[in-house]
């Protein structure tokens, strides 16, 4: 790392934080701070500009620096990853956009409380949903500080701890200033971003090629080691039934998990009507398919010009596969235009996860005050009102994750984004199926759903090969697992929907069909719909 490299990567992440703070005032000096406004920007952004802000929101570092890298090292195996992100949005937009928006106001639990009693649903629903966020916080603030302080040079132990705590406080002035409509516009700056940086990489891979997309997969195969083995399935996943089993719970959890997650779904209250919050699907589908089939390119390019080899000396995960590739395309290490290429995938990563954890926390702050807050709070105590809940929340949150992110920066994290979706897809996604489709569904049903799919997935990783039992553990010094897959998502998510199914008949409360059928319909029509 030179400090060419350093000076234009610190001058680019301060022009974004520049101009997203800035962003961020003018938002808060024009507001009028009603709940509508700070969870939902007043509802007023275009299908498309939603569409770009789901996408900014859904594609995080993870997305642009992990899946490239796992590629980078795995061949097909790698590519897996980028297929079942992608096919996660076919669930949200065919079951999910349209019914979300016309039933619910801000959150998962508007939605499911809307036909049972709202105490026990709310503070359930919240619970998952503030879990959820919090684990895919942490992840990415402990990403944050391993990846943004070795691009800028420095792994020392101050220059990531530094690094979590900025990227903590960003986000928390970022959610408790501007709310929903600041994060909105910097995501969707973060979009356009992420996307011109992964289109000029990927027109140079080809480039360099020639267009021949066979000679980047044969080079590729060639340097992988592994020969035309790289190109097929199996090199990772391919071992024994555990292996593939593991494979399988971690696609479900990939393609279900996307429904649940609280910051995806709070994205289709910010347009004003249901076919607004379809149309942001079909938009954001077209973005988030076009920049996955572009990460297909950019892994295979990184195993073809820097090979895998050099990409795991670098960091044995694969993450900087990317940054290496823009370096090797601009020109190599000391050259202007390798300079340039790599500083500006730097400041992509950074803003990349800057614009996420904006998300998340706005998320679970809203999950914290409007279900939380509301379903806790006693009656005759001082009553505060949401919106300054929320912001508070958002402050507790943010310092919960730095502190988290401080404590689990020389883990492995990977296990936290899986465990995230595996929730989201155990817990949020059986209830919000239930609420919208079964008529019988009751309150106690629906209390079981959550924590029937919460509490195993917690506890079967807790007791998986990812937190003991492997030299790769979070605590390798010791074994106590007892189940033998990373991801529980094959077992959690049927236990969700079995407890919500268990807890519905086994009710004695009646199930009250006309609050469903009035459900129904407002989700099909939109009648009365916030």
């Amino acid at each position: 790392m030179t400090g060419d490299h350093q000076t234009l990567a610190l001058l680019l992440f301060s022009v974004f934080i520049a101009v997203t703070l800035g962003i961020t005032t003018w938002v808060s000096r024009n507001r009028h701070g009603s709940a509508e406004e700070f969870y939902a920007g007043g509802r007023l952004f275009s299908p498309l500009e939603n569409g770009f802000a789901i996408a900014g929101d859904y594609m995080s570092a993870a997305s642009f620096l992990g899946i490239s890298g796992l590629i980078a090292l795995y061949g097909y195996d790698g590519m897996l990853y980028s297929v079942g992100f992608l096919v996660a949005w076919l669930v949200v937009l065919l079951l999910v956009a349209e019914l979300v928006r016309n039933c619910g106001r801000f959150t998962l639990a508007d939605v499911v409380a809307a036909r049972m009693a709202e105490r026990p649903v709310r503070i359930a629903a919240g619970t998952s949903s503030v879990a959820v966020s919090v684990l895919y916080l942490v992840a990415q603030m402990v990403g944050a500080g391993s990846l943004v302080a070795l691009l800028l040079g420095g792994t020392s132990e101050a220059a990531r701890s530094w690094t979590v705590i900025g990227v903590g406080a960003l986000m928390v002035i970022y959610v408790s200033l501007g709310g929903m409509r600041a994060t909105t516009w910097i995501q969707i700056v973060k979009a356009v971003l992420l996307m011109a940086g992964t289109i000029a990489l990927t027109v140079l891979v080809l480039l360099r090629f020639h267009g021949d997309v066979n000679s980047l997969l044969s080079t590729a195969a060639r340097r992988s080691g592994h020969g035309m083995d790289f190109l097929a399935p199996g090199l990772r996943y391919g071992g024994d039934w555990t292996s593939r089993l593991d494979f399988i719970s971690l696609g479900i959890a990939l393609v279900l998990g996307t429904a649940g997650l609280p910051h995806i779904l709070s994205r289709f209250y910010t347009v004003p009507t249901a076919r607004a919050a379809r149309r942001s699907v079909v938009w954001s589908i077209g973005l988030i398919g076009s920049f996955y089939l572009m990460t297909i390119v950019l892994g295979f390019g990184a195993a073809a010009l820097i090979g895998p080899d050099e990409v795991r000396a670098s960091n044995a995960s694969g993450n900087t596969a990317v940054p290496l590739l823009a370096l090797d395309l601009g020109g190599g290490a000391g050259s202007t235009g390798g300079t340039v290429l790599f500083a500006i995938v730097a400041a992509v990563a950074f803003a990349t996860i800057l614009a996420v954890v904006a998300g998340i926390t706005l998320a679970s702050s809203a999950s914290v005050a409007h279900d939380l807050y509301s379903s806790l709070r006693r009656r005759h105590a001082k009553q505060y009102s949401e919106v300054t809940v929320a912001r508070v929340a958002a402050a507790v949150i943010g310092a919960a994750a730095i502190g988290l992110g401080l404590l689990a920066r020389d883990l492995n994290v990977a296990f936290l984004v899986g465990l995230a979706f595996a929730v989201a897809a155990s817990a949020n996604l059986p209830v919000l199926l239930y609420s919208l489709f079964w008529r019988k569904f009751t309150t106690r049903g629906a209390v079981w759903s959550v924590y029937g799919g919460l509490v195993p997935a917690v506890f079967l990783v807790l007791v998986s090969p990812v937190v003991s039992g492997s030299p790769e553990a979070l605590f390798p010094g010791v074994d106590f697992h007892l189940f033998p897959l990373q991801n529980p998502g094959v077992v959690s998510i049927p236990l969700g929907f079995l407890a919500g199914w268990i807890g519905t008949v086994t009710s004695p409360e009646p199930p009250d069909e006309a609050r469903h059928a009035e459900t129904e319909v407002r989700a099909l029509t939109g009648a009365g719909a916030a």
